[in-house]
């Protein structure tokens, strides 16, 4: 009987020490990835932007390419604000049924909370169902976080960049 005891408890310790392993690679993979996804959201807000033509226009100029960017993706009804008294977007545009109020920030340095602000007035002021903010730069955390809440769709530079890189959709 001994025996049988003492060879219980072998097998027991031995089962618990393949459970230890296996949740501790479990865990270790988390983390891991975890710092993956720390580290790559680092090198994309951190990275060194190669500078674009688009990075040298003025608002309006910058405003009217965007425009165009936005025409070229299948957005219809594309109309930029006026220039002044806008009331916080510079283009109203439609896209698969969608309306959108869209406000075009291109800045040195990256986009902060105001823009959110600015895109969240115009969609109500509009009646649009959808606001964003369209820039060649990044967003701030408290961008990120306001837009969030306020349910503002942010357009980055990456974003900006995938829709050049694309090709352009056919008209319906």
């Amino acid at each position: 009987m001994k025996e049988f005891v003492k060879l219980l408890i072998e097998k027991i310790i031995t089962h618990q020490e393949l459970v230890f392993r296996v949740v501790f690679w479990i865990v270790a993979a988390v983390i891991l990835i975890d710092v993956i996804v720390v580290v790559r959201r680092f090198w994309i807000r951190h990275k060194k932007v190669k500078p674009l033509p688009m990075d040298e226009m003025e608002g309006l100029e910058f405003e009217q390419f965007c425009a165009e960017v936005l025409r070229q993706k299948g957005f219809v009804d594309v109309t930029l604000t006026r220039a002044s008294r806008d009331f916080g977007v510079d283009i109203l545009a439609e896209k698969d049924g969608v309306t959108y109020a869209i406000q075009c920030k291109r800045y040195q340095t990256p986009v902060g909370v105001k823009a959110v602000q600015e895109a969240f007035a115009g969609r109500e002021y509009y009646d649009r169902m959808v606001g964003a903010v369209l820039t060649n730069q990044y967003f701030t955390q408290p961008a990120v976080d306001a837009a969030r809440k306020l349910k503002i769709l942010l357009w980055d530079r990456g974003y900006l960049d995938v829709m050049l890189e694309e090709p352009e959709e056919e008209e319906k």
